[in-house]
C-alpha cells in the first residue's frame, strides 16, 4: 500500500478512497496458490455494478535462498475463468522472472564497458 507524507508534518493520509473500495475474497486448492477477487462496492458496502470485478493470482516458487513469491492479474469475468487461466499467468510470471535474472546475470558477467572514444576502462 502507498501511504503519503504530509510535507508540512510527520503525519500520513490514511483518508481511504470512498470511490475506489473492493470486497476482497480469497480462494485457494490449499497446494498451488491463491485467486483472490476483488469486487468492486460502493462506500455502504453494497455491490458497485458500474465497475468490474478483477482477479490476482498469487503462488510462490521454492528457491535455494526461500519461496518466491509471485503474483499479478488473471483478465477474467469469472472465477471459473480465473482458475482456468491460473496457469499460464503464472508460468507468463515466472517467465518475465526468469528473463529478469538471466539478464542481471549477463550483465554481471560483463562489468567492463570500454567505450571506442576513449581508452578508459570503466569497471
Amino acid at each position: 500500500m502507498n501511504h503519503t507524507t504530509n510535507e508540512q508534518s510527520d503525519t500520513f493520509d490514511f483518508k481511504l478512497d470512498r470511490s475506489n473500495l473492493y470486497l476482497e475474497e480469497t480462494f485457494t486448492d490449499l497446494k498451488v496458490g491463491i485467486i483472490k477477487r476483488f469486487t468492486p462496492v460502493t462506500p455502504d458496502g453494497q455491490a458497485d455494478k458500474s465497475r468490474k470485478a478483477i482477479f490476482v493470482g498469487q503462488t510462490s516458487i521454492e528457491t535455494p535462498q526461500g519461496p518466491l513469491p509471485i503474483q499479478g492479474e488473471i483478465r477474467a469475468k469469472e472465477l471459473s475463468q480465473a482458475c482456468k487461466r491460473f496457469p499460464e499467468v503464472m508460468e507468463e510470471l515466472f517467465q518475465g522472472i526468469v528473463e529478469e535474472v538471466k539478464r542481471l546475470q549477463q550483465e554481471k558477467k560483463s562489468p567492463i564497458i570500454q567505450t571506442p572514444e576513449s581508452r578508459i576502462i570503466v569497471p
